[in-house]
C-alpha cells in the first residue's frame, strides 16, 4: 500500500507541476480523475512495486543524488562540447564493461541511467552486475567509471550497512575489452 501512496503522490505532484492551474476546479478534477486512472492502471498491471514507485529510497535522491548528478551532466556536457568544437576531434569511441557494485536491480538501474544521462556516455546494455557502456571519449577506466557514481548510488540504496559490504568489494575484476557488439532484438536477447 505504501507504493501505491508513494506513486500517487508522484503523479499528483507531477500533474501540479506541469500543468500549474491550482484554480479551476474542472481542471483539477480532471488531473485527479487522471491520476486516479493512471494508478488504477498500474495496480492492475501490477507495476506497483519497489522498482515502479521506490518509497524506499525515500527523499534522498532527489536531496543528495540529483543536485550531484545535474552538476556530473553539466561537467560532463562542457568536454562534449570541448571535443566537438575541437578543430581535431579527439574522438576515443569505446565500448567498456563497468562493473555495477550496486545491491539491488533498482540500483543498477538507478547507476546505468545515470551513466545515459550524462553526455558522452551510454549504457548499451546492463545485464548481472556488469554494464556495457559506450563512450565518446573514454579516458578513464572501467573502475574509474564506476567510483563515485556507483559509490553514490550505493549510498542512496544503504549499501554502507555492515549486512550490504557487496559495494565496497573490490574483488570484482573488469578490465577495458571489446566485447564485440551488443546483441540486438532479434538476435536471442532483448
Amino acid at each position: 500500500m505504501k507504493y501505491a501512496t508513494t506513486l500517487l503522490a508522484a503523479l499528483v505532484a507531477n500533474w501540479l507541476l506541469w500543468s500549474g492551474h491550482f484554480d479551476n476546479p474542472f481542471l483539477l478534477g480532471v488531473g485527479a480523475v487522471s491520476c486516479l486512472l493512471c494508478l488504477w492502471i498500474s495496480w492492475r498491471m501490477r507495476i506497483v512495486d519497489e522498482e515502479g514507485a521506490p518509497a524506499h529510497l525515500g527523499l534522498r535522491p532527489f536531496f543528495f543524488y540529483a543536485p550531484w548528478l545535474a552538476k556530473e551532466i553539466v561537467t560532463s556536457n562542457i568536454n562534449v562540447a570541448r571535443i566537438i568544437l575541437s578543430r581535431v576531434m579527439p574522438l576515443r569511441r569505446n565500448l567498456i564493461l563497468v562493473p555495477a557494485k550496486q545491491q539491488s536491480e533498482i540500483g543498477r538501474v538507478i547507476f546505468a541511467n545515470s551513466i545515459t544521462l550524462t553526455p558522452g556516455t551510454v549504457s548499451v546494455r546492463l545485464e548481472g552486475k556488469e554494464i556495457l557502456v559506450h563512450g565518446l571519449s573514454l579516458d578513464e577506466s572501467a573502475e574509474d567509471m564506476s567510483g563515485e557514481m556507483g559509490e553514490r548510488v550505493c549510498r542512496l540504496e544503504r549499501c554502507e550497512d555492515a549486512s550490504a559490504n557487496e559495494c565496497d568489494d573490490d574483488s570484482t575484476q573488469s578490465t577495458p575489452k571489446n566485447p564485440g557488439p551488443p546483441n540486438t532484438p532479434g538476435q536471442g536477447e532483448s
